[in-house]
C-alpha cells in the first residue's frame, strides 16, 4: 500500500541519517524527520509536575519551556537563583503559564541534592515527570566540594542520588516518567569502571565527558530494570548537535566549525518533551532515544560493557554517594 510504501521509505531514511552522524545529528536531519512525525503527538499535562534539571539555558530551558507550553506544573532545578529566576520570568512570557518554580540545589554537591531531594519529596504532591538534563563538561580535572570528579559528580552520581531519592515520590504519582539527557559522544566511549573518576592518565575533557553520558544510559537500563511494573518508565535520550551555551564554551572549535548545521534548543529538546509527554513512550522502559525514535546503544562492538561492569558502576554510585543511606528510602529492586 502507498502507505506502508511512505512509512518503510521514512525509515530507512532515518536509518540512513542516524548511521551517517552528521546528516542526523544536524537541523538538517530534524528538519527531515519532523516531516512524518503525524502521530503519537505531545499530550496536555494539566495537573502534572515536571522537574527539569539544569533549566536555565539551552536544552533544559527549552525542555522546560516545552512542557509548561503543555500546561504542567514545571519545577526549575537550577545553582543560580538570579539565573533560575531569568529563565522562570522567560518561560512564562513565552509560554503563558505562570506555574513555572525555582528551586536550588546544585548537583555535584551530594548534601545540596539530600537537603532538596528530602524537602521536595515532602512538600510536593506529586512528580509525573523528571529530566535529569544538568550537565558539565570540564577542562582540567577539578574535584567537587565532596573531593570527587566534577564532571562524574555533576553528570551521574548527582542525578543518580536525585532520582533514587524521588523514586517513591514517582512510584506514588504513577504512571509516570524518568528521562535522563544523555549525548551522541557517547557512542565514542565505553565505561571505565576501574577508573570512573578518571585519576590515572591524561585528562580528556571531552572524553570524559563521554564516558559520563554512556554511564547515564547504563543507569537508565539498570533503573527500568529495578522499576519495572511500578508504572515508572525510564527513557535516555541524545539531542544531537545543539547550539547551547555548553557547547559554545566547552568545544568552541566545534562550535565554530558546525555552527551553520547545529539545532536550535528546542530542536534539541523536542524528544524530551514528547518522551515526557506523548502516549507512546509509557508503553515501553530502558530505551534510548533521538529524534523520536528508539536508537541502538553501542555502534562499534568494543564500546560494548559486560554485564559486570554495569554492576560494579551500580556499586560503586551506591558507595561514592552514601545511597541509601540513614533515612533515605532504598526505592531499588531485584535484579531481574
Amino acid at each position: 500500500m502507498p502507505h506502508s510504501s511512505n512509512s518503510r521509505c521514512a525509515s530507512l531514511l532515518d536509518t540512513i541519517l542516524d548511521r551517517t552522524v552528521v546528516g542526523g545529528y544536524t537541523n538538517a536531519g530534524y528538519h527531515v524527520r519532523s516531516r512524518t512525525w503525524t502521530a503519537d503527538n505531545s499530550q496536555p499535562m494539566d495537573g502534572k509536575v515536571v522537574l527539569v534539571s539544569g533549566a536555565t539555558s539551552g536544552i533544559g530551558l527549552a525542555a522546560a519551556e516545552g512542557f509548561a507550553r503543555l500546561g504542567a506544573s514545571v519545577r526549575l532545578l537550577v545553582r543560580s537563583r538570579e539565573r533560575g529566576e531569568r529563565a522562570r520570568a522567560e518561560i512564562v512570557a513565552q509560554a503563558g503559564n505562570d506555574d513555572v518554580h525555582v528551586d536550588l540545589c546544585d548537583l555535584s554537591d551530594l548534601g545540596a541534592v539530600r537537603s532538596f531531594a528530602g524537602t521536595f519529596s515532602i512538600e510536593s504532591p506529586r512528580l509525573d515527570v523528571l529530566v535529569n538534563n544538568a550537565g558539565v563538561m570540564a577542562h582540567d580535572r577539578t574535584l567537587s566540594v565532596d573531593g570527587i570528579e566534577l564532571t562524574f559528580a555533576t553528570n551521574v552520581l548527582g542525578p543518580f542520588l536525585l532520582t533514587n531519592m524521588l523514586i517513591p515520590l514517582l512510584e506514588r504519582s504513577a504512571p509516570s516518567r524518568i528521562i535522563n539527557v544523555s549525548s551522541g559522544g557517547m557512542y565514542t566511549q565505553r565505561i571505565n569502571v576501574e577508573d570512573l573518576q578518571t585519576a590515572r592518565g591524561k585528562y580528556d575533557g571531552a572524553a570524559v565527558y563521554a564516558r559520563t553520558k554512556r554511564a547515564e544510559v547504563i543507569l537508565t537500563e539498570l533503573w527500568a530494570q529495578r522499576l519495572a511494573g511500578t508504572g515508572v518508565v525510564v527513557h535516555a535520550m541524545h539531542p544531537g548537535w545543539v547550539d547551547t551555551p555548553g557547547v559554545r564554551s566547552s568545544l568552541p572549535r566545534f562550535h565554530r566549525a558546525t555552527r551553520p548545521l547545529l539545532r536550535t534548543p528546542q530542536q534539541g529538546a523536542d524528544t524530551i518533551v514528547w518522551l515526557g509527554s506523548a502516549p507512546g513512550p509509557a508503553d515501553s522502559t530502558g530505551g534510548f532515544w533521538h529524534d523520536r525514535r528508539r536508537r541502538p546503544c553501542h555502534r562499534v562492538p568494543w564500546t560494548k560493557e559486560a554485564a559486570a561492569d554495569r554492576q560494579r558502576l551500580w556499586a560503586e554510585c551506591e558507595r561514592l554517594s552514601g545511597w541509601p543511606g540513614p533515612g533515605i528510602p532504598d526505592s531499588s529492586y531485584s535484579d531481574q
